[in-house]
């Protein structure tokens, strides 16, 4: 049975109690410091070492694990060790998340550092498409931009938005919404913000302040499952039926 590797930094409960709430599958190995799983570690269920995050990605991209969950382990120590060894140099991610009344959708870019181009998103845009379908969403792509129609003139800054927006949704076959993103979930499985900022200010709105949940960013740009989380969540439950969904899938 292929295994789904998960990240133990801070606050280990957290990351066991997710464990134990869902069933998968897979087997589940967690990646932690002997600190960090103090009284925990066992030969199955753990893999302890002074260096979680190098442990983990190393084991995914060996093969050792099929998929791999960052957790709570820290984020720029994590993905810095993707970046490495899968030899890219940025990586590109789409949050699953979902509203507190169900709609679940996928929104881009969710990395500050990402997304901020015209060719970066439809580049995102074609492939979040080509996974949508397996979570049972639509494949149809909302384009956002800074304001309507009618604030054109206001700010360059905004116009410049829209005018990005336009170009975006023309060339990847979606739909440019505006600043309507209550409209684009209605009626689309993708999201595409118009830059990193925003598209992290949606995700932990909707998440933290909204009670809408957050499944996961799955990395887009590498030839392996890689969950990408925030410490911030509640529990990591979703991110590993997430990891499962897209294991079970290829």
């Amino acid at each position: 049975m292929t295994a789904i590797g998960i990240g133990i930094g801070n606050d280990p409960d957290k990351v066991i109690r997710s464990i134990a709430k869902v069933p998968v599958a897979s087997d589940i190995v967690c990646y932690c410091t002997r600190e960090a799983c103090a009284g925990r570690a066992d030969p199955e269920g753990f893999r302890v070492s002074d260096n979680p995050s190098l442990s983990l990605i190393g084991d995914l991209v060996s093969g050792r694990i099929g998929a791999a969950i960052r957790g709570s382990l820290p984020a720029n120590e994590t993905l810095s060790a993707l970046k490495a060894a899968t030899g890219v140099d940025h990586l590109e991610r789409a949050a699953l998340l979902e509203t507190a009344d169900g709609r679940k959708f996928f929104l881009a870019p969710v990395g500050i550092d990402e997304g901020w181009t015209v060719a970066e998103k439809i580049v995102l845009a074609g492939k979040i498409k080509k996974i949508a379908a397996g979570f049972g969403l639509s494949d149809r792509v909302a384009v956002l931009s800074g304001g309507r129609f009618g604030d054109i003139g206001r700010h360059p800054a905004v116009d410049r938005t829209m005018a990005d927006a336009e170009l975006v949704a023309r060339l990847c076959g979606g739909r440019h919404y505006e600043i309507l993103i209550e409209d684009a979930i209605r009626e689309c499985g993708i999201v595409l913000a118009p830059d990193g900022i925003s598209g992290n200010l949606i995700f932990r709105t909707l998440t933290f302040l909204g009670s809408g949940h957050g499944h996961g960013a799955p990395v887009l740009n590498i030839d392996y499952i890689f969950v990408d989380t925030s410490r911030a969540s509640p529990d990591y439950t979703n991110a590993i039926r997430l990891a499962e969904s897209l294991l079970m899938s290829v």
